[in-house]
């Protein structure tokens, strides 16, 4: 796919963003509110989002499966035609960051890190694509990360963050399959944000060469103008904030 520009954003009728109150999170709100989409469920931990048009707070736990079915319930009767994940971890709340070597493995964090950046938006798609309308086309993609492709690592360490989005990866490309039998139309995807200015990546800003880091803003609008130019050909592959195809 050609690079894709802020101009190449087409809102869809109705949205759904789970977390909306992280820095791209929002950031994918605000754009979607400005490009005039109708109706944007906008969900977080405390169920908080930005005063908007369209927009339609709603709260949800990742790592608490009741939540997101409730909150996929709240959307049955007008369901989302993109629904975007915007979760994910690096640094654990209480400090904790990526493993530079297999000798800093700690199964507790293996775990918290696979339930947010895996399993959390594993059982998103479990709730909400089961309301999705036969005959009529969707999108629903995650977040993941270039450093969760296999054959693109050639550096190791990060340990649980790169094999949670591989496995995330692994999942998208299951539920692309699956869907693909009864929703020919549909589009399920992974994409690459880029570096981010955000609370994410803030203890990893140091150093980075000049123009790599992103302003949220700046990287809703890439990843929007992206979306809107896939199809049911692209569904199950991962994609960067230029369109181009991460491998696995």
């Amino acid at each position: 796919m050609d690079d894709v520009g802020h101009s190449a954003i087409t809102a869809p009728r109705t949205a759904c963003v789970f977390g909306a109150s992280g820095g791209i999170g929002r950031a994918l709100v605000e754009a979607l509110s400005a490009a005039g989409c109708g109706l944007i469920y906008a969900g977080s931990r405390r169920g908080e989002g930005p005063v908007l048009p369209g927009v339609r707070p709603f709260g949800f736990d990742l790592g608490d499966e009741a939540s997101i079915a409730a909150a996929a319930e709240l959307m049955r009767t007008q369901p989302p035609e993109w629904v975007i994940v915007a979760t994910g971890v690096l640094t654990l709340a209480d400090g904790t960051g990526p493993e530079r070597s297999y000798k800093r493995l700690d199964a507790g964090t293996m775990a918290e890190v696979f339930a947010l950046n895996t399993i959390g938006p594993a059982l998103i798609a479990k709730h909400v694509l089961p309301l999705m309308p036969r005959g009529a086309g969707f999108t629903f993609a995650a977040l993941s990360a270039r450093v969760g492709s296999i054959s693109d690592n050639r550096l190791g360490g990060w340990h649980s963050y790169r094999a949670s989005k591989a496995a995330l990866n692994m999942l998208l490309r299951n539920f692309a399959l699956e869907m693909a039998r009864t929703h020919p139309d549909s589009v399920i995807v992974g994409l690459h944000p880029g570096t981010v200015d955000s609370a994410l990546s803030a203890p990893f800003q140091t150093g980075l060469p000049e123009g790599q880091l992103t302003c949220p803003g700046d990287a809703a609008a890439n990843l929007l103008g992206v979306l809107a130019r896939l199809g049911p050909a692209q569904s199950g592959r991962i994609f960067d904030f230029r369109g181009e195809e991460i491998p696995a």
